[in-house]
């Protein structure tokens, strides 16, 4: 599953989750693969230095995506080292799962069309809404501006690309409920169609 930044990804993953799949979160393992001591935090400080750490030594997320949402080079440097890393934990997940136990599992993955990793599995879904509900949404979750929110929207591949490329689009643009429903829906076809 992928969408745009503030589509309500992580609510989608979370309500398949509730219907008892087994599920897993591309944005959790980066923040993983760049845990103090890793080899990939080491990286990323060899190639931006040490003011890219915390006082506590963790990596400074917010400086990291303020330099990242202005510069394309290093967004693609920050990419070049932590998706490998999140690849590797990613397919090291699904082969620990034991596939008879599981009618489908669900791999919540923001940059999977960026990242060319589409073909990997037999059914995408995007999470989309309205373009301005996206724009305010990430707004008021990251307290961003508008520039910065756009900037960083820019970043991405458009959303309707996204959904143009998609299996399964799942609308967040009226709440919960009806994002629920959706989900609950999709899980139905999905189970029939295994």
């Amino acid at each position: 599953m992928t969408g745009g930044i503030a589509t309500g990804k992580s609510h989608v993953r979370e309500a398949f989750e509730r219907l008892g799949i087994a599920t897993i979160d591309s944005d959790r393992l980066a923040r993983e693969a760049v845990a103090p001591g890793s080899p990939a935090l080491d990286e990323l400080v060899a190639r931006f230095g040490r003011d890219v750490l915390t006082k506590s030594g963790t990596l400074d997320r917010q400086q990291m995506a303020t330099r990242v949402f202005a510069d394309a080079q290093s967004r693609a440097t920050l990419e070049a080292v932590v998706h490998p890393e999140v690849h590797r934990m990613t397919e090291e997940w699904f082969a620990g799962l034991d596939a008879s136990s599981h009618p489908y599992v669900l791999a919540e993955i923001p940059l999977l069309y960026e990242a060319g990793r589409d073909a990997d599995f037999d059914v995408v879904i995007v999470a989309a809404c309205n373009p301005e509900l996206q724009l305010a949404r990430l707004m008021a979750r990251d307290g961003l501006t508008e520039a910065d929110a756009r900037r960083r929207l820019a970043a991405q591949l458009p959303l309707d690309y996204k959904i143009a490329r998609a299996h399964h689009v799942i609308r967040t643009d009226d709440g919960f409920e009806d994002t629920n429903r959706q989900v609950s829906q999709l899980h139905g076809r999905l189970l029939a169609s295994r």
